[in-house]
């Protein structure tokens, strides 16, 4: 994106600060359902094969419809794309919201909530990842995508910490409500935002060109192919930790109240918001080093969170243990953002979603049941373990890729 002159674009300019206020305070009011909503389930059932279900149900339409969903983000308006995602949303969480407040919501409610929210973010997901260097340009890419994450898990500070405090002093309706109404924020930004500039010929003919675009460019490129890897390994064997135990960790096994959990959750984002932070001030070079000690931080936070006790031994740990997370995958994001072209980056970022979304539902599913079966304490050990042998083969095989490969 640049200027009459040729020069390039301010940054952040208008556009990509109005979308990413209006992205901050919907995502507060995302952290804030979660964390409600895993509170909701935590009432409902102890089963961490249960609470996996509804992960489960909210990844399937993720596996069946995120190629299409990329597809539409490079041929169509990103813009109207994320507005009738956002719009879907509000209904949703208006009608759980109610469902709650009437003392009529079952577990299966919150599954079929979480399939349709599934359906909306096979299409949302890939727009928003495109969206943001579209709207930064070409020469700011890997600050913009910082500053989004940064923007993301620093309203993990705001959400799980006000919704905690909600729960307890106005019910567990009101946090649904609220995030409804932060929807409306992100639309009205949405609607300010410029159209895409029209590309070259070849430019537009890739744009209309089929999934196999995305799918030749991570097979010829092997330092963005060991990224993707690398987000798979962190799905398999972190993030079922991170959003499917720690509701059950936190009430049945530390024995926290809402607020407690929520300041868990509020740690947690103190360490993502410091990972993103670090990525800013990170210089191409070093990456490669810095992903392989946010490696070692992670298995060690795992472990740890296995022995924890009390409140301030998970509290920090889990500080350390997102920051690890948050850097890594924040790294792993960017490098696979810098590489892709412009115009097949829905596509591309389809495919790198895939390795969250499509595997979270068979990840979440099979740590809840290995927690159901040995307990929780023992499956975060084996989480520490597993992740360990995983993330180690892979960041060796990426470095092994030459000048090009992550550290670089």
């Amino acid at each position: 994106m640049s200027d009459a002159t040729g020069q390039p674009s301010r940054f952040p300019n208008g556009p990509f600060l109005r979308y990413i206020v209006g992205e901050g305070v919907s995502m507060t009011g995302t952290w804030m359902q979660a964390m409600a909503q895993g509170w909701v389930m935590a009432g409902l059932t102890s089963s961490g094969q249960a609470m996996a279900w509804v992960h489960f149900a909210g990844g399937v339409p993720m596996i069946a419809l995120s190629m299409l969903g990329g597809l539409c983000a490079d041929r169509f308006d990103k813009r109207r794309i994320l507005q009738a995602c956002q719009a879907v949303q509000i209904v949703l969480a208006l009608w759980l919201g109610s469902l709650v407040g009437a003392g009529a919501v079952g577990i299966w409610h919150v599954v079929l909530a979480a399939g349709l929210l599934g359906v909306s973010a096979a299409f949302e997901m890939p727009a928003a990842a495109a969206i943001v260097p579209e709207l930064a340009g070409p020469a700011h890419v890997a600050r913009a995508i910082a500053i989004d994450r940064a923007v993301f898990h620093g309203t993990r500070l705001i959400g799980p910490a006000l919704a905690g405090y909600l729960v307890t002093h106005f019910g567990e309706a009101s946090a649904f409500y609220l995030n409804a109404l932060t929807f409306v924020v992100l639309m009205a930004a949405l609607a300010t935002l410029p159209p895409r500039a029209q590309g070259g010929k070849e430019q537009e003919l890739r744009r209309q060109a089929g999934m196999a675009e995305g799918v030749r460019h991570l097979r010829a490129d092997r330092p963005s192919l060991a990224m993707v890897l690398m987000l798979s390994a962190n799905t398999l064997c972190v993030f079922p930790v991170l959003i499917v135990l720690l509701p059950l960790y936190g009430k049945h096994v530390l024995k926290v109240t809402p607020d407690g959990l929520g300041w868990l959750m509020f740690c947690s984002g103190i360490g993502s918001l410091l990972g993103s932070l670090l990525i800013m001030a990170l210089p191409a070079p070093r990456r490669g080093a810095v992903m392989c000690a946010a490696l070692v931080v992670i298995c060690g936070g795992l472990a740890s969170l296995s022995f924890a006790a009390g409140f301030w031994w998970p509290a920090v740990t889990l500080l350390l243990l997102a920051l690890g997370v948050s850097t890594l995958v924040g790294l792993a994001n960017t490098i696979v953002q810098e590489r892709s072209p412009e115009e097949i980056r829905g596509r591309v970022s389809a495919i790198s979603g895939l390795s969250f979304f499509g595997l979270i539902p068979f990840a979440a599913v099979a740590m809840g049941t290995v927690a159901d079966s040995v307990g929780i304490r023992e499956t975060l050990l084996g989480a520490a373990a597993v992740y360990a042998v995983l993330g180690g083969l892979v960041l060796t095989w990426g470095r092994t890729g030459g000048p090009s490969g992550p550290g670089h």
